[in-house]
């Protein structure tokens, strides 16, 4: 049973109706692509992935994991990946703030015996981040890592009313089941290859480049407030003096 089963139900799908623009006629063409740096998460970012979550707004919870989730259960969810088993990696922005996080949960409770494997895609997007395709992006990660892990399906719970996720999920060529309130997208995957694996590793090392230039800045600016508070210490003083 997957980590989301065990700790708050199956993940859902939040912030993506101002992700993913619903497109009409006379409407802009989609901005060009952009690559965007998605890092993949360990235990040690158990702290931030709980400050992204409970930072999201309660429709948003509702959207995510199926009911307007209280911070306790948010908790117990954060406390209950398994980041051996299953892939958790999301997106930080130059605060080294997680603006988003996706799930593939490897021991999805929908599996089915005698057929091939399935897992699971969850995804958040903080709302300061909305509109720059960051579920997408995200969504399109999670099909190369399950791809990568020989996986047959990914499937998506979500609400039927986050259209935007259900559209995305088209697209991409999966089946979408509704029933009520609620739909279930099952996205059949072609095997993996070379290129899948090359292209893997090569986003995960240029991820973990572009981390670690944020690391620095952080730590330059950093730097650069405490000069600033000591030399406005040292005015401070000689005013004092003067005075």
């Amino acid at each position: 049973m997957s980590p989301s089963a065990n700790a708050i139900g199956a993940p859902r799908i939040a912030g993506m109706p101002a992700d993913v623009p619903d497109r009409t006629e006379g409407a802009p063409e989609p901005r060009p692509f952009s690559w965007v740096p998605i890092r993949s998460l360990a235990p040690r970012h158990r702290a931030r992935i709980l400050r992204h979550l409970l930072g999201l707004e309660p429709h948003d919870r509702y959207l995510r994991f199926g009911y307007a989730a209280g911070d306790a259960q948010i908790e117990k969810y954060v406390e209950s990946l398994d980041f051996e088993r299953d892939e958790v990696f999301g997106v930080f922005n130059r605060r080294l703030e997680l603006i988003a996080v996706a799930h593939l949960a490897y021991e999805a409770p929908q599996q089915i015996a005698g057929r091939p494997a399935m897992v699971e895609f969850g995804v958040s997007v903080s709302p300061s981040a909305r509109g720059r395709g960051l579920g997408a992006r995200l969504f399109e990660r999670a099909v190369m890592h399950a791809r990568n892990r020989r996986i047959d399906t990914l499937y998506i719970h979500a609400l039927s009313e986050n259209t935007a996720m259900l559209k995305i999920a088209r697209r991409a060529g999966a089946q979408v089941e509704r029933d009520g309130s609620e739909s279930e997208a099952y996205l059949k995957l072609p095997p993996d290859t070379f290129a899948t694996h090359l292209e893997q590793l090569l986003e995960q090392q240029a991820a973990e480049v572009d981390y670690r230039l944020k690391v620095n800045a952080k730590r330059f600016q950093s730097l650069l407030e405490g000069f600033a508070e000591v030399k406005a210490g040292i005015g401070a003083r000689r005013r004092r003096t003067f005075d």
